[in-house]
């Protein structure tokens, strides 16, 4: 066969190597060791001293063609010895890439057919040029001697020469990819991955470099930290100082506070233990700021130090009406326990949890029971807590490790038995750190937190003389275990009349008094603050209505220092301490009426338009709970051509959707009972409106509303404008028991409507409503649709349509006034 010098053929025995690539141009020497092997060497040394070396695919001690990968190259034998342990150390020196084919052969060893293997494509100048500069810059720091040669001119004569010095480190360490590379046939992509393999070693060495060059210098200062020490220990002893003496002040003033602390003996024995490690400890060691830490800690708590409690039932009474306005209920239980304590001298801890809309003075409450009382009042905000750790504590391992909020609270109180008020117990959260709300189960039960254990102190601490006061928005957002043992006391939202007497008691002279109006004569009238209740704020609570009162009576400060800095003709800086001023404000007088609140504040933000009373078809008003209070909720109902779908409308929720699915499925059901056609919904669309739309709505307490409107819609009966109705509905047509019942009827008594329907199981709870709330209004109790339908339809359903009467209740609700 002719040799050409693309081409040539070799007949040649193989040596196998593992995990190992030799390269063309790379000198390489290797043992051998499996007998074949060397016979292969030994068989080439007796010929022409040429032999394929081609890399195993498979880690085998014998062999086969299939086990060897089909590139390889073809190599020089330069030398070669017998080892004393048998081995036969090699040199090798790589030529020409080859591929083989097996070949015949009698010999131990595999015989195979090598043919050139030459790359495809070539370079321009211009590439070869950037080439150069590459391997220029590149070269130092793979072998100087590399660099050199590409200076030097000699790889560059041949790029195909120049791909292989880039791998010739690491052939051993990362065989497989410079096989891989080996076996590419276009000599511009074996190019770039041999540059792409050479860039990701050279980054990792350098990341290797920074870090090794890292831990000398952290070594280098942890020994010269070491020997400062060292030398500070010896110049004190050299001027007759010791360990002990530097520090024994602290060790003497933890030791009487702990003499003084009046801790339990076994938290006490906890501390001088401590106490003896600090002793031990050098100062400058991060230990000793730990143990000193938790000393701190430990010393500054509270053990014994307790407020004597104000057991005047009398005086409570007035402080608790001096702050708040009605909130007749809670006073009430403050009220018992302190009774109680008259009786007992002592009580276990009471945990209460006040619930009501924003702005009712759940918060402003508790504050009112600590003064009181006569005690501490701290507050921990729960809004948001996600981290079990926030109420336990940390665990001192932990750099920057702190008890958790409740003895911080317990610290910042200075007693064993303050007030703590748990703030929106409702917002706390849960992720992967753990659940706070279990963590405060241990808190909040009377029969554990005598011994409650945070993880910072790993000692017991007392907690059954506090009383825990919680506060939530919602009790459905309350964990149930926490709840259980917590005694819910439920806070209204306040009527007109009640924002009214507030507003004037405490309110307007507050404010007054924050704006150093003391010495001026302003007084509101009772219609100013109607208006400003009914058409500048919408609420349950008054914090808007304060926020309007203090806008007028800001307004009403410029005014003043206005028309002060006018008549005495030149700016004042501070006009309060004026004797002039003062003269000044004695001779003006601010009566706010209607008219100079809509001056001040401007167009109303929400408009009391009158309710419409009147009867309509589709349209039945029911009742919603809010976080502002309580509103009304009409309902529209219309049937029209279609394809047979519900449509649901008004930003509703999960829940209130299935109420309409079970409203509808229970008129269909029942559609001979109320005198409407069977085949009613065939071919019509039914489409359920909510307004207003923007606004989310969610919850069961509509199903009746639903259900009202749709028959109406189906039979085209007027629904009654003048009654408002709640309740959740059953497929079977009973109405169940809702929640927010004092919310939905101050909705229907602002707006006019004296007549409501509610579940017969929420009796009670209008029992326990306030009377100047119920007393003008017509409650109806109905415990099935069929019963609410003589209550809201003015005209009978009958059976038009087919001639036959529908079932019409002559059973009416029981009504109470």
């Amino acid at each position: 066969m002719p040799k050409t010098k693309a081409e040539q053929q070799w007949i040649v025995p193989v040596l196998p190597l593992r995990e190992e690539v030799l390269l063309p141009t790379q000198k390489i020497w290797t043992m051998v060791g499996r007998p074949t092997s060397i016979a292969a060497v030994e068989y080439a040394l007796q010929h022409d001293q040429v032999i394929a070396v081609v890399m195993q695919r498979h880690d085998t001690d014998t062999p086969t063609f299939d086990d060897l990968h089909s590139v390889g190259t073809i190599a020089r034998i330069q030398a070669a010895a017998h080892m004393p342990n048998g081995l036969l150390r090699v040199k090798l020196s790589g030529t020409e890439r080859i591929r083989i084919a097996p070949r015949k052969s009698s010999h131990p060893f595999l015989m195979v057919t090598a043919t050139t293997y030459a790359q495809k494509g070539k370079f321009t100048n211009r590439e070869h040029a950037k080439l150069f500069d590459w391997f220029n810059e590149r070269f130092k720091d793979v072998d100087p001697e590399h660099k050199g040669r590409v200076r030097n001119g000699v790889l560059m004569t041949n790029i195909l020469h120049s791909v292989y010095p880039l791998l010739y480190e690491w052939t051993g360490e990362f065989p497989d990819r410079i096989q891989a590379i080996l076996e590419i046939e276009s000599l511009k992509d074996q190019l770039a991955q041999a540059i792409t393999l050479h860039e990701e070693i050279a980054a990792r060495l350098h990341v290797e470099e920074e870090v090794i060059e890292k831990v000398t210098s952290t070594l280098h200062n942890t020994q010269r930290q070491h020997f400062i020490r060292e030398q500070i220990r010896a110049l004190q002893k050299e001027l007759g100082e010791d360990e002990e003496s530097l520090h024994s002040g602290d060790i003497e003033k933890f030791r009487q506070r702990i003499e003084e602390a009046g801790m339990p003996a076994l938290v006490r024995d906890r501390a001088l233990e401590e106490l003896e490690r600090l002793r031990k400890t050098f100062p400058l060691s991060p230990e000793y700021g730990v143990t000193r830490t938790y000393l701190e800690w430990l010393t500054d708590l509270p053990w014994s130090v307790r407020s004597e409690d104000n057991l005047d039932v009398t005086a409570v009474r007035e402080v608790l009406d001096a702050d708040h306005y009605d909130l007749e209920k809670p006073k009430a239980r403050i009220l018992e326990y302190i009774s109680v304590l008259n009786l007992t001298g002592s009580m276990r801890g009471q945990i209460l949890c006040f619930v009501g809309p924003p702005g009712v003075g759940k918060t402003s409450l508790a504050s009112s029971i600590a003064r009181a009382l006569g005690r501490r009042f701290v507050r921990i905000s729960l809004g948001g807590v996600r981290d079990e750790a926030e109420i336990r504590g940390h665990r001192r391992t932990y750099i920057g490790a702190m008890p958790g909020k409740i003895i911080q609270a317990m610290k910042r109180a200075g007693t064993i038995n303050p007030v703590i008020l748990l703030d929106e117990v409702d917002k706390l959260g849960t992720d992967f750190r753990g659940d706070p709300a279990a963590a405060l189960l241990e808190v909040l039960d009377p029969e554990q937190n005598r011994a409650f254990n945070d993880h910072f102190l790993e000692v017991d601490y007392d907690l059954s003389q506090v009383l825990f006061i919680a506060t939530a928005n919602v009790i459905y957002d309350i964990p149930p275990p926490l709840l259980d043992r917590m005694e819910i006391i439920e806070i209204p939202s306040y009527l007109d009349g009640d924002k009214l007497e507030i507003a004037k008691r405490h309110i307007i002279p507050k404010q007054i008094a924050q704006m150093g109006l003391e010495d001026l004569d302003i007084s509101f009238t009772d219609e100013a603050i109607v208006t400003i209740i009914r058409e500048y704020t919408r609420e349950a609570g008054v914090r808007n209505l304060e926020r309007e009162i203090s806008r007028i009576l800001r307004k009403i400060a410029q005014q003043v220092v206005e028309r002060f800095s006018a008549k005495a003709n030149k700016p004042t800086s501070s006009v309060r301490s004026l004797p002039t001023f003062r003269r000044f404000v004695r001779t003006h007088h601010f009566i706010i009426d209607t008219a100079m609140v809509r001056q001040l504040l401007k167009a109303p933000r929400f408009r009391s338009s009158a309710t419409d009373h009147s009867d309509r078809i589709g349209v039945a008003v029911g009742l919603a709970w809010t976080s502002t209070g309580g509103d009304l909720l009409p309902v529209e109902v219309t049937i029209m051509p279609g394809t047979e779908k519900l449509l649901l409308t008004g930003k509703l929720g999960e829940v209130m959707k299935e109420s309409a699915h079970a409203a509808l499925s229970y008129v269909r059901s029942n559609a001979a009972l109320f005198g409407i056609p069977e085949n009613f919904a065939t071919g019509k669309d039914i489409h359920i409106h909510v307004p207003e739309g923007a606004i989310p709505k969610d919850g069961p307490s509509a199903g009746i509303t639903m259900t009202i409107a749709l028959i109406s819609a189906a039979r085209g009966i007027p629904v009654r404008g003048d009654v408002a109705m709640t309740g959740e509905v059953t497929l079977r047509g009973m109405v169940l028991p809702v929640g927010g019942l004092n919310e939905k009827l101050l909705a229907a008594k602002r707006h006019g409507i004296t007549h409501v329907i509610v579940p017969t199981d929420n009796r009670s709870d209008i029992e326990e409503l306030p009377s100047h709330l119920t007393g003008d209004m017509t409650i109806w109790y109905i415990s099935s649709i069929q019963e609410a339908l003589p209550l809201v339809f003015r005209s009978s359903l009958t059976s038009e349509s087919n001639g036959t009467a529908a079932v019409t209740t002559t059973t009416t609700g029981h009504a109470a006034r």
